[in-house]
């Protein structure tokens, strides 16, 4: 069972345990501000935007490939708008979340995450839905090809090494 650190009271100074004892790790040491910029070197950040453009990049090949070699240009288009439903709330959500990375309160910062990510998949749903008003003669078939295509770009971007998981040796 983890054991849970209490917070000592102000005042008396003889509730004051070993941290050790309250279930933090003993060799734990603060970075300096020399490893902190080392760690920072060897664990850049990803910007969501490149992953985006590459998004963007794939759905627009793959609709063209689709267009080739069916011949249609509306299995094209159906591929097209499919990318376009996993873009469009994708970059409404990296930009809302950019803008919101200010705040000092960490509860407001995780509700606006949520807030934005259900906007994002009520706007994707929304997309999905006004497909065959916007797309008269839709492909359900290529439009899911391109969503999903779209979506599996998070996999080639980590596998770029965009996305790197962090070990914790790394840490």
């Amino acid at each position: 069972m983890v054991k849970i650190a209490t917070v000592p009271d102000k005042g008396n100074s003889a509730n004051t345990t070993n941290p050790a004892e309250e279930g933090f790790d003993a060799e734990f040491k603060p970075l300096t501000a020399e490893e902190a910029q080392a760690w920072r070197q060897r664990n850049r950040a990803v910007s969501p935007w490149h992953v985006l453009a590459l998004q963007v990049f794939v759905g627009a090949l793959l609709a063209v490939l689709i267009g080739l070699i069916g011949g249609q240009s509306h299995l094209a288009v159906s591929a097209a708008w499919g990318t376009l439903a996993v873009v469009v709330p994708a970059v409404v959500f990296v930009r809302a979340m950019s803008r919101q990375m200010r705040p000092t309160q960490s509860g407001s910062a995780l509700l606006g995450f949520f807030v934005w990510e259900l906007v994002k998949i009520l706007l994707t749903v929304a997309l999905l839905l006004v497909a065959p008003i916007v797309i008269s003669d839709l492909n359900w078939f290529a439009l899911v090809a391109g969503f999903v295509v779209t979506i599996k770009v998070y996999w080639l971007a980590m596998w770029l090494g965009w996305m790197k998981p962090k070990s914790k040796s790394n840490i």
